[in-house]
């Protein structure tokens, strides 16, 4: 066995699986504050990856500028879709408003395609050096920056839901909507809050997968490879997610090198974390961390 190779492959693992983390952390987001799942999440991070490339390259500014006015973009992007499309939807049945979000995936998936093409853009070089050695590993600068920013969004999530206003007022809607609204909290802006803090969190995904392997229509596919981490760690939990993230990117690289080393069947890295999700609801349905909702006929 190749030990060199399953290390880097499990520490890979872990620096991919975080940014998997984050993305499934806008899902339970969006989720605890509307009972609503985001079939667009992976089109938010296709959305954000675009708009940082253009401002990189038609407008040729330096990524450290680019970068915060993309987010900038997003925040309204997220509060504009939610005013726009969901917030008329307010007390219809959950099944409109989840296939509302499966008619913006489309949308926006073609709006992409019109605007950029469908060809594969790479991100101009952003780090002096594309990879740096760490203990004789050889790491990507910007999979050590997705390390770093996951880490930040993280502790800043933990902060929100414990200290902040609006963060206690987020989590009041998800425990109950009338009675947080009786207690003077604005439910529609926590609906916003919500979809603009996702927003800006995918974007940050969408960018850093952008320049590892450039800006397509094919990174919004990130939005379904994430929902196993979701499903995995509990639909309402920030923490399960996370730790969903990290254990179905540790079980994709895991799969690649028994499928290189043993199977040869090509295809495992894909369908690993489907088949740990099938296992997972056989055995726990709520997920590690998810709420069990006990209904009572």
């Amino acid at each position: 066995m190749e030990w060199a190779l399953l290390l880097q492959l499990v520490l890979n693992g872990l620096i991919v699986g975080a940014l998997y983390g984050v993305v499934a952390m806008s899902f339970v987001l969006i989720y605890k504050a509307s009972q609503v799942v985001n079939f667009a999440q992976g089109e938010f991070m296709l959305v954000g990856a675009w708009v940082c490339w253009w401002l990189l390259t038609r407008w040729q500014l330096p990524f450290w500028i680019g970068f915060p006015i993309c987010l900038a973009f997003m925040t309204l992007f997220g509060i504009i879709v939610q005013i726009v499309v969901l917030r008329p939807l307010i007390g219809e049945p959950v099944i409109s408003v989840i296939m509302a979000t499966v008619g913006l995936s489309i949308f926006f998936q073609a709006l992409m395609k019109w605007m950029f093409g469908v060809f594969a853009q790479p991100f101009p070089p952003i780090f002096p050096a594309e990879r740096i050695s760490l203990f004789g590993l050889q790491l990507q600068s910007v999979y050590l920056l997705s390390l770093a920013l996951s880490a930040v969004i993280m502790l800043g999530f933990w902060w929100f839901f414990t200290f902040s206003k609006h963060g206690l007022a987020m989590r009041a809607t998800a425990f109950d909507q009338q009675v947080a609204q009786s207690l003077g909290v604005s439910v529609p802006r926590v609906f916003a809050m919500s979809w603009a803090i996702s927003a800006v969190v995918s974007a940050v995904a969408g960018v850093v997968v952008g320049v590892v392997s450039g800006v397509s229509s094919g990174l919004s596919f990130y939005g379904i490879k994430v929902f196993p981490a979701v499903i995995l760690g509990g639909l309402d939990s920030i923490v399960g997610a996370m730790l969903g993230g990290l254990i179905v990117g540790v079980l994709e690289n895991l799969a690649q090198y028994v499928d290189a080393q043993w199977l040869n069947w090509g295809n495992m890295t894909n369908i690993a974390p489907f088949y740990a999700l099938v296992l997972i609801l056989l055995i726990k349905p709520y997920g590690l961390f998810g709420t069990k909702n006990i209904e009572r006929v």
